[in-house]
């Protein structure tokens, strides 16, 4: 059964919507998307990946969907709406599916209204808990949208994102659904910035993947959603691999055998050759140890000539939605794009030479043909592996 990535709709730190993100994404004069802040970190600024666009009103929701989270996700699903409206109207609200990755919910409001009891002795009046519940993006999506379809929200760290769609795809397998909105939304908040401070991951500058002065990530926040489903469309989810280390809670394994594992399946679900895929998008998070293993897994799957870069200098990780945006990145990539142009590698260019010699992009590097295919890696804490395999229609 063949599954097709329909519409996307996105808001990340590079924009609203495919025409903005496509522009920044491509720019080859400097590397976009960081704001230097300490909002979230009062006294250590800090680069982030921050959306800066305006938002969707919440006020009109009921007050336990109203959050940043889903106003992030109601800003991606504008822009698929008439798609997903079309899905309704043919399929019934029964036959329509959602599955969102994130990790975080309404955590910034609740941090917000925990500041309020503490200095005033009541919580605020636009408080609600159930702003905080994990599924809080998937009924909201569902009350949104007026579905009555399974809805759940995915929660493995950095893979939730690619491996909402993994879910959507067997959703479409099983007959369960005729279509799914999947994809992802996570929101910064002081909670997540504080948990990397402790693990001293946080990069004081813009991080730095695969090169030998790299210390930390930037972390970010967006939503990316997809209308998946057997429809023909412009990409196909063409393979994915899903894997678990089991081998420690933050670090991945150092053999990068779950990261192997979790390339050679999305490919070998796919039929296409490892010597077909065009250009892969990194995980590559800056940190030490995520870049040694990520790089030695995809030398010994995919050789050291395939294209590769690592869109989180620009965007921040987004933690749970990261796997959906940069899977986004991947149709972005895919989808009218005759020149081929590939999304660049923003470094310091101070190789280490511990890791293999991967063919970074330069800025404004392109095939000069159109893109065929495209891999995209989520390695999360606690070892969850997500590849994604995307083939241009």
């Amino acid at each position: 059964m063949t599954i097709f990535l329909n519409d996307l709709g996105i808001v990340c730190s590079l924009g609203h919507g495919q025409h903005s993100v496509r522009n920044a994404l491509f720019r080859a004069d400097a590397a976009h998307g960081m704001t230097y802040t300490d909002a979230f970190s009062p006294g250590r600024i800090v680069p982030l990946g921050e959306v800066s666009v305006a938002l969707p009103d919440d006020r009109a929701w009921p007050v336990w969907h109203r959050s940043r989270n889903n106003a992030l996700i109601a800003a991606a699903l504008a822009e698929i709406r008439p798609s997903v409206d079309a899905c309704l109207a043919r399929f019934g609200p029964e036959r329509i599916a959602i599955v969102i990755g994130g990790s975080t919910s309404g955590v910034r409001e609740g941090e917000a209204a925990m500041r309020t009891h503490r200095d005033c002795g009541q919580w605020p009046p636009d408080y609600d808990y159930r702003q905080q519940e994990l599924a809080s993006s998937s009924d909201f999506l569902a009350w949104c949208l007026g579905t009555a379809g399974p809805a759940h929200v995915i929660s493995t760290a950095c893979s939730s994102g690619a491996k909402a769609l993994t879910s959507a795809a067997r959703l479409l397998q099983a007959g369960i659904a005729d279509a799914v909105i999947a994809g992802g939304a996570d929101t910064l908040c002081r909670f997540t910035l504080a948990g990397f401070m402790a693990l001293e991951s946080v990069s004081a500058t813009r991080c730095n993947p695969l090169s030998r002065h790299r210390n930390g990530i930037n972390l970010g926040e967006g939503a990316a959603l997809f209308v998946v489903s057997r429809e023909p469309g412009p990409v196909r989810l063409a393979g994915w691999g899903e894997t678990s280390d089991a081998h420690h809670i933050s670090g991945p394994d150092p053999t990068g055998r779950g990261a192997i594992d979790a390339m050679s399946a999305a490919i070998s679900r796919s039929g296409v050759d490892a010597a077909g895929i065009d250009y892969v998008n990194l995980h590559g998070t800056a940190t030490l140890q995520n870049d040694l293993v990520e790089s030695r897994a995809i030398a010994q799957t995919l050789g050291v000539h395939v294209p590769v870069s690592s869109t989180k200098p620009m965007t921040g990780h987004a933690l749970g939605a990261a796997g959906a945006i940069e899977a986004a990145f991947g149709w972005l990539t895919l989808v009218d794009n005759r020149e081929g142009l590939l999304p660049p590698h923003w470094w310091d260019g101070q190789a280490d030479h511990e890791l293999p010699p991967l063919k970074v992009v330069t800025p404004g590097e392109r095939l000069d043909r159109p893109l065929r295919t495209m891999l995209s890696n989520s390695f999360a804490f606690g070892g969850s592996n997500a590849s994604l395999l995307l083939a241009r229609e």
